[in-house]
């Protein structure tokens, strides 16, 4: 069984062909970042024009590289959302025309589903797990029962954890992407408990017995903060910024790991699992400060930890394609009328 997947939901252009052995047997993606960067965010028309230019190149590559014709797929995937409309049409349209015209199976698959599925291309993971999801645009926490059914345990009241390392990098005056770069500038922080006692954060919900996250406080927080700090000519010293960035940082890292916690307890009393598994995905994962205190926290509470590889906690070809096979082998096919979705909650695909 092999599977074509396209991703175009955002500012990525991804292209992967996977075999049901778990075999990539090709995968593409094409970065849109300094088309956005001088923006500081990513402008919709763009990415979706820059889809609409690179999909049918990169379709054609991923073929050539697989050493595969459109008649050896047994399906095709593509993101229908949730994401931007405009790119998530393109790649939408293209796969629908694909196995139209080759007469293919086509398989509508929910992003957030990928980012959640992408852990089982690396391992083989039985139902069910937890998992984290934690990007730009959504911070969740859930247990995955089966392919296309989930059970939302909790989830942010305000903003996502992405955008809250995208706003206090902005406020940093730090380059676009923000978070990656406000990553990069903890790490030149030498002394952590000097950095927390200087510019201490408090973890929001810590005293709220539920399973949630809220962000917006710590946004305002590093405002305040910058602001105290903050020279006349509108700079921020060196050292400041790296402790202010470390702080800020381990906060959330502590935020993720309280709320995880919980929900493994949670996930004990409700699930009999003799070997339960903890998985985060989405592009936060790939910050490895909260890699280490989830890994920490997984082992603390007896769950085998996991995360995609770097390259596959972004947005990438290689999840759809291998969401798209999953649901291929439960059945789980799209009809060719199905629409492109802005928002598609992943607790609402069993509905």
């Amino acid at each position: 069984m092999i599977v074509l997947g396209i991703e175009t939901s955002c500012d990525e252009t991804g292209v992967a062909i996977i075999d049901a052995n778990r075999r990539v047997r090709s995968h593409l993606l094409l970065s849109q970042m300094q088309d956005h960067e001088v923006f500081g965010g990513v402008v919709p028309e763009i990415a979706a024009r820059a889809h609409l230019t690179h999909l049918d190149r990169l379709i054609g590559q991923s073929l050539h590289e697989a050493d595969l014709s459109f008649s050896d797929l047994d399906g095709i995937a593509a993101t229908t959302g949730p994401g931007l409309i405009g790119g998530v049409m393109v790649g939408m349209m293209a796969a629908k025309a694909i196995a139209l015209v080759h007469q293919k199976p086509f398989l509508g698959v929910n992003h957030l589903e990928a980012h959640v599925l992408s852990a089982r291309l690396m391992d083989d993971i039985p139902f069910p797990y937890l998992v984290l999801l934690v990007s730009g645009g959504h911070t969740q926490i859930l247990v995955a029962e089966a392919v296309g059914k989930y059970r939302l345990l909790g989830a942010t009241r305000d903003d996502a954890v992405g955008e809250c390392f995208d706003k206090a990098a902005k406020l940093l005056g730090l380059p676009y992407p923000g978070g990656p770069n406000l990553e990069k500038s903890a790490k030149l922080c030498t002394d952590i408990q000097a950095a927390r006692s200087r510019f201490p954060f408090a973890i929001p919900l810590e005293h709220d017995p539920g399973i949630g996250f809220s962000f917006s406080g710590l946004k305002t927080a590093m405002r305040n903060a910058v602001d105290k700090i903050i020279s006349a000519d509108n700079t921020i010293r060196k050292d400041d910024l790296s402790a202010l960035a470390a702080s800020f940082q381990h906060t959330l890292s502590a935020t993720l790991a309280l709320q995880s916690a919980r929900a493994m307890q949670s996930f004990r009393k409700q699930y009999k699992s003799d070997h339960p598994a903890f998985i985060v995905c989405g592009g936060v994962a790939a910050n490895q400060a909260i890699r280490a205190e989830l890994q920490a926290t997984s082992d603390a509470h007896g769950f085998k930890f996991l995360a995609p590889p770097l390259e596959y906690c972004t947005d990438n070809g290689a999840m759809v394609a291998w969401a798209g096979l999953e649901m291929l082998r439960a059945g789980l096919t799209t009809p060719l009328d199905a629409p492109a979705r802005p928002r598609w909650p992943l607790e609402t695909l069993g509905g």
